[in-house]
């Protein structure tokens, strides 16, 4: 569908004075434009691009500790370099690329979080350093934070209580 008839379609789907019939333009019109996806390629793509993400942190892994670092200092360069990487695909626009054919498999936590967190700096970084970046930074990334800590603190007060009554 070209500009044109989108631009047509729209202007009719607004110029309509019946409800049901403006519902049901504007529910043929976005049944029109929304892209259709297999969901089997989907899942496959998600699984690939995700295993090689978790297979590119076990290589760099590997190669930190090869390098003589602890496992414990391995795994925190690990951590940082995947940050880093996707901070930079991010600001490349190679992620989102990357994302609209892995889905879920590019939301891997450690670099879906580190790009959720870029892209909006990057976003809102033309509105200012205070009231852009600082006051947005995390509108994606915040309910992830919250939720997660309130998990945490959850499963971690059920874990006091059965470790008190001798069950863990």
């Amino acid at each position: 569908m070209d500009d044109k008839q989108r631009k047509r379609m729209i202007h009719e789907v607004v110029k309509e004075t019946d409800t049901q019939k403006r519902d049901k333009k504007y529910n043929q019109y976005v049944e029109q434009v929304t892209p259709k996806h297999n969901p089997w390629i989907n899942i496959v793509w998600a699984f690939v691009v995700g295993g090689a993400i978790c297979t590119l942190g076990q290589v760099l892994l590997n190669l930190y500790q090869g390098w003589g670092a602890s496992k414990e200092d391995a795994a925190l360069y690990e951590t940082i370099t995947l940050v880093a990487l996707s901070a930079l695909f991010t600001g490349l626009n190679l992620y989102q690329k990357l994302t609209k054919y892995a889905g879920a498999g590019s939301v891997v936590p450690i670099t879906g979080f580190a790009n959720s967190v870029a892209a909006s700096a990057i976003e809102y970084g033309k509105e200012g350093q205070v009231f852009g970046i600082g006051c947005k930074i995390f509108t994606i990334a915040g309910p992830v934070i919250l939720y997660g800590i309130l998990t945490s603190w959850a499963l971690g007060v059920i874990y006091w209580i059965l470790k008190l009554l001798g069950v863990v």
